[in-house]
C-alpha cells in the first residue's frame, strides 16, 4: 500500500503540475503563443486544496457506477464555482473526425456542455463556439482538420469585420493530444486544445476565453482513471436505431506505429454497473443495436464494486490470451473480463443486437468465441486486425504474432461459429516492407476471404517506436500502388462471399433512408 507520506508528495507533484501548465497558459494579460512560468508559491495559492482532492477522490467513487440525469459530476469548490462557468445560452457547433469514439466522446461533450448551460446547433454561421472532435491515426486525417480550420480561421475574421459575435475555435481528441500547444503555434485562430480526458473541464476553458479573447486555453492531461462513466452521452443522432457505449479507453499494447497509447494513454475500462445501467437505458429508448467500444474493447477488465455481478470472483485468472499470441505487459490479474460483461449484457437486453469494436486478435480466447456462437443477439461479425501477413513486418510491427498464429485463430472462429464473416485492418508500405514481404499479405487476404476491409499507406507518426527506430523508406507511389493492389484483391474475395450468400434469408437493421 502507498505510504501516506509518499501519497502525499505524488498528490502535490500532479497538482503542481497541473496547476503550473493551467497557470502558464491562462495567465492574464498573456498574449497567444506566449507561456510564461509562475513561481510555486503563487500557484498553489490559487490551486486546490488537499481537501477539495480528497473530496474529489470520494465523490468520484460514489458516483462511478450511477447512470441518471443527476449523476453528472458536481465541480463546485471553494476555488470554483459552477455559475462562473455557465454557457449562458452560448451556440454550439461541433464536426467530428475518426472512429467511433470519436462519435461517442462527442456525445459525452454535448452532455458536458448542454448540462453547462451552452446550447446545441447545426449551424456552424450561427455558432459562438466550434469545437473540432479530431483524429491523429494518419497525416490524412490531420490534414482534413487543417483544411478545415483553414476555413473556420476565414469565418472567423469575417464575423470579426461585420462587428459579428465572437466565435470561439476549439480542437478536442487525439490531434489535440498529439500536437498540444504546437496546435496553437501553428493556427492562432484556435482558441482551445482539449485532450480526449479532459471533456469536463471544457465549460472552464471556454469560460476562460471568453472572458479574455487574448488568451488560449489548454488541457492535454491524460488520465488513468477517466472513463466518463457517470456521464449520460447526448447522441448525436436520436433517430438511429443504433447507439455506441463506450466500455473502456486507452491501450497498452504498443505497436510500433500506433499513436494511439499516446493520444487515448493507458488502458482502464469502465466499471461494468454504469455499463449496464446504460444499455437499460437505451433499451428504454427504443435502440435496436448497440456498439461497445474501446480501443482494445476485448481487453476489458473491470475491478470495480459490482451489483449486478456481486463481488470480483477470486477465480478469474491471469489475462487470457489466444495461444501464439504474447503482449508486451504483464498479465492483469483478476477481474471481470470481457467474457463477462458480453454474457451479462446479451442476458439482459436479449432483443437488442450487439456488436463491438475494436479489439486485438490476441483477446479472442474460447470462452468469448463460444458465447459468440451460443447468444442469438450477438452479431456474427468478427473484427481481426491483421496489419500484415508477413512475419518480419509483423515483427516490427510489434503485434505480438505470427501469420501462422494468426491463420490459426481465424480457422478457430469459423470453427466455433459457423457462418461468421470476418474483417480486418491493413497498413500498406510499412518501414522496410519488401515486394516479397508484401505479396504474403495478399495472400493472406486471399486466403480468409474478408467481408469488410480497412486499407491505408502507412503513414509515420512522432513518438512511436517506428519513429524512434525505424526508417519510413517505401516511397508514396509504392505505397499507393500495393494499397491499389490489395483493395482489388480483397474485393474479389468478397465478391465470391456475398455470391455464396445468394438466396439466403439474412435479419437486416433498418437504419434510415439512403442518400
Amino acid at each position: 500500500m502507498l505510504g501516506l507520506k509518499n501519497f502525499i508528495r505524488l498528490y502535490l507533484q500532479s497538482q503542481k503540475l497541473q496547476c503550473c501548465y493551467t497557470v502558464s497558459m491562462f495567465s492574464t494579460k498573456q498574449p497567444k503563443n506566449k507561456v510564461t512560468v509562475s513561481s510555486q508559491k503563487e500557484v498553489f495559492k490559487i490551486g486546490p486544496t488537499f481537501q477539495d482532492f480528497l473530496e474529489n477522490s470520494l465523490r468520484s467513487a460514489k458516483n462511478a457506477n450511477k447512470y441518471s440525469a443527476e449523476s453528472m459530476p458536481d465541480l463546485d469548490h471553494a476555488y470554483l464555482k459552477k455559475e462562473d462557468y455557465q454557457g449562458k445560452g452560448q451556440k454550439v457547433y461541433m464536426d467530428v473526425y475518426g472512429c467511433q469514439m470519436n462519435v461517442n466522446d462527442v456525445e459525452i461533450v454535448w452532455s458536458v456542455l448542454i448540462s453547462n448551460g451552452y446550447q446545441k446547433t447545426n449551424k456552424a454561421d450561427e455558432a459562438d463556439v466550434i469545437l473540432l472532435m479530431t483524429c491523429a491515426i494518419r497525416e490524412g486525417a490531420e490534414q482534413k482538420i487543417w483544411n478545415r480550420l483553414d476555413h473556420l480561421r476565414h469565418l472567423k475574421k469575417r464575423k470579426a469585420a461585420k462587428n459579428d459575435r465572437r466565435v470561439s475555435i476549439g480542437v478536442l481528441g487525439c490531434m489535440a493530444e498529439r500536437l498540444k500547444e504546437k496546435l496553437i503555434e501553428k493556427e492562432r485562430s484556435i482558441d482551445i486544445v482539449a485532450g480526449p480526458d479532459s471533456y469536463r473541464d471544457l465549460p472552464r476553458l471556454l469560460t476562460d476565453v471568453t472572458d479574455d479573447p487574448h488568451q488560449s486555453a489548454v488541457n492535454v492531461l491524460l488520465s488513468l482513471e477517466e472513463t466518463y462513466a457517470d456521464i449520460i452521452p447526448v447522441r448525436v443522432n436520436p433517430e438511429s436505431p443504433s447507439a455506441f457505449i463506450s466500455i473502456m479507453r486507452g491501450c497498452d499494447n504498443m505497436c510500433s506505429y500506433c499513436i494511439v497509447p499516446f493520444t487515448r494513454g493507458r488502458e482502464r475500462s469502465r466499471p461494468a454497473d454504469s455499463i449496464i445501467n446504460e444499455v437499460r437505458y437505451l433499451a428504454d429508448e427504443g435502440i435496436k443495436e448497440i456498439t461497445l467500444l474501446g480501443q482494445n474493447v476485448n481487453s476489458y477488465r473491470d475491478l470495480s464494486d459490482s451489483v449486478y455481478y456481486g463481488g470480483i470472483s477470486d477465480k478469474i485468472g491471469d489475462t487470457s490470451t489466444v495461444p501464439g499470441f504474447k503482449t508486451v505487459y504483464k498479465a492483469k490479474k483478476g477481474g471481470r473480463r470481457f467474457a463477462d460483461l458480453l454474457e451479462k449484457i446479451s442476458s439482459i437486453v436479449p432483443n437488442i443486437r450487439i456488436r463491438f469494436t475494436s479489439p486485438h486478435p490476441k483477446d479472442f480466447p474460447d470462452e468469448v468465441l463460444q458465447l459468440i456462437a451460443e447468444r442469438s443477439n450477438i452479431c456474427k461479425n468478427l473484427h481481426l486486425p491483421a496489419q500484415s501477413g508477413n512475419n518480419a513486418v509483423l515483427e516490427r510491427m510489434n503485434r505480438g504474432y505470427t501469420r501462422e498464429s494468426y491463420l490459426q485463430l481465424v480457422q478457430r472462429v469459423n470453427e466455433i461459429i459457423p457462418g461468421v464473416t470476418l474483417s480486418s485492418d491493413f497498413i500498406c508500405g510499412f518501414c522496410g516492407e519488401t515486394e516479397d514481404e508484401f505479396q504474403d499479405t495478399l495472400t493472406l487476404v486471399e486466403r480468409v476471404q474478408y467481408q469488410t476491409a480497412y486499407i491505408f499507406p502507412y503513414s509515420m507518426r512522432e513518438k512511436t517506436k517506428a519513429h524512434r527506430r525505424l526508417e519510413d523508406n517505401i516511397s508514396h507511389d509504392v505505397k499507393t500502388a500495393r494499397v491499389d493492389q490489395l483493395v482489388s484483391s480483397f474485393r474479389d474475395g468478397a465478391e465470391k462471399l456475398n455470391q455464396s450468400r445468394v438466396g439466403s434469408v439474412q435479419l437486416v437493421l433498418i437504419e434510415g433512408v439512403s442518400e
